[in-house]
């Protein structure tokens, strides 16, 4: 089970940065975009991943993966978009200026 541990630092650093934004402006708001996004990004992840699989553009070996698959896509595939949904914005939070009182 390679794969599912590689992921965990992924998932780790997106909800600390993630929660680092908490105090600021529109956190609801940027949540609910984020979750939106990562929707999407989760749907075109299981169709392409799938297709890709299925042409023989790339495999897993098994013994690396979870077993937990969407089709022949296997889950860990899905933390990276839905990490990325959560932790661009988060970032682009962080740097952005704070207007001076």
């Amino acid at each position: 089970m390679t794969y599912p541990i590689i992921v965990v630092p992924f998932v780790l650093v997106t909800a600390v940065v993630t929660m680092a934004t908490v105090r600021r402006p529109r956190f609801g708001r940027r949540m609910l975009w984020s979750a939106v996004t990562a929707l999407v990004l989760i749907a075109l992840t299981a169709v392409f991943d799938n297709v890709m699989i299925a042409v023989g553009l790339f495999t897993y070996p098994e013994q690396h993966l979870s077993g937990i698959r969407v089709g022949l896509a296997p889950i860990e595939d899905f933390a990276y978009p839905l990490c990325a949904a959560f932790f661009v914005p988060a970032v682009a939070t962080l740097v952005e200026r704070r207007p001076e009182r």
